[in-house]
């Protein structure tokens, strides 16, 4: 039977309609801005994003409809076979870049750290879910998640890609402190990290060590490694408030802006959009968080709530480490900014994100109905 005139159908209905608009204005606002870093021409980059979101978007919305306890059910076996991806990456993985992150499957190259960003929130979610309360105040609440965070950490590290590595392991302390596990754990885990530092810079490779340094002064290598920095804070400072204007961007489409379409379109867009641009596209993410946050206050679960907030936190930290980067307040690590920068890894994975969390929103708002 047809819909009645007037009365929209109730799948229709069920979508988060809210999210899926600020989902298209951020990522339709990129692809302006990725037309824009082309010189006017929606290839390469443009149609390339454009086309992969609609897919992403496709997906996003069937898993929507999945139970919350599929991804229960997922989130052990997910991670011990993301894990052993990681350990075929590093065997036997694609180099690019002089990096060995990507297996390739022929269709498609795969990066499974991207997708231990995703597996790590759910299988500590699941594993703080079934820890009994009386145990959460001792180091069984800890030594676990330790390791588990630690393992795919290390596997990252040495493809080399300290930005992925991070996240990987931020998404997981997210969680591990909103578990409830007592400070005094944290601390204690604090110094023993603080001690294994040392080590840590030593393992890490020279270009590693030099962003680190140029960080801290930038102005030591204004031509050479820290060139990135120097020329992303003048792009953005020169579009002040208002912008240059839509294809007027000077150090992007005279190439003095490296990485325009990736790691560096903060920067491109601020240059032409001003701004009010840049306000634009942190205050859609901060109503994107927000969003991500209820559904977390919401979830009729444990598993749900705290799975909710570490993909919300997944999705924060691919925001803020980016614009702290091209801002030149923290290393240039190689994250994207997600729904925006060009490329099909990160927007993959903030897509898994985002549909995770509205199967969460919704099987929360079922509930609430009295419906199951």
């Amino acid at each position: 039977m047809s819909a009645q005139p007037g009365i929209v159908p109730a799948p229709l209905r069920s979508l988060p309609w809210r999210v899926l608009l600020l989902i298209l204005a951020i990522t339709g606002f990129g692809l302006v801005v990725l037309y824009s870093a082309a010189a006017g021409h929606v290839r390469p980059w443009a149609f390339s994003n454009g086309t992969k979101f609609a897919a992403y978007l496709v997906m996003a919305l069937v898993m929507s409809r999945m139970r919350v306890d599929f991804w229960k059910d997922i989130a052990w076996p997910g991670y011990v076979i993301i894990l052993g991806l990681l350990v075929v990456v590093e065997l036997f993985g694609f180099v690019g870049g002089g990096s060995q992150r990507w297996l390739d499957l022929g269709f498609i190259r795969l990066q499974p750290s991207e997708l231990m960003k995703l597996m790590i929130v759910l299988a500590l979610a699941k594993f703080y879910d079934q820890l009994p309360a009386g145990e959460i105040r001792g180091w069984n609440a800890l030594w676990p998640s330790g390791v588990a965070i630690v393992v795919p950490f290390a596997l990252v590290l040495l493809q080399p890609d300290l930005g992925t590595g991070l996240m990987i392991a931020l998404g997981g302390v997210v969680i591990v402190f909103l578990a409830g596990v007592p400070i005094r754990l944290f601390v204690g885990a604090g110094a023993a990290l603080a001690a294994a530092l040392p080590v840590v810079w030593i393992g890490m490779h020279d270009y590693q060590r030099n962003r680190v340094l140029i960080f801290l002064n930038p102005e030591s290598d204004p031509l050479g490694t820290g060139y990135h920095i120097t020329q992303s804070k003048i792009a953005i400072g020169s579009g002040g408030i208002f912008g240059k204007g839509f294809l007027q961007g000077s150090q992007s489409h005279l190439s003095y802006l490296p990485e325009p379409q990736t790691d560096f379109v903060f920067a491109t867009m601020a240059e032409e959009w001003g701004l009010l641009g840049g306000l634009f596209i942190i205050g859609a993410f901060l109503m994107l968080f927000r969003w991500g946050m209820r559904v977390s206050n919401r979830a009729p679960s444990r598993f749900g709530q705290l799975s909710a907030a570490g993909l919300t936190a997944t999705i924060f930290f691919y925001v803020a480490i980016n614009l702290s980067m091209v801002m030149g307040l923290a290393p240039v690590v190689g994250i994207p900014l997600p729904l925006v920068s060009h490329g099909g890894t990160a927007m993959l994975t903030v897509m898994l994100c985002i549909g995770i969390l509205m199967s969460i929103e919704r099987e929360g708002r079922l509930r609430r109905s009295g419906f199951d």
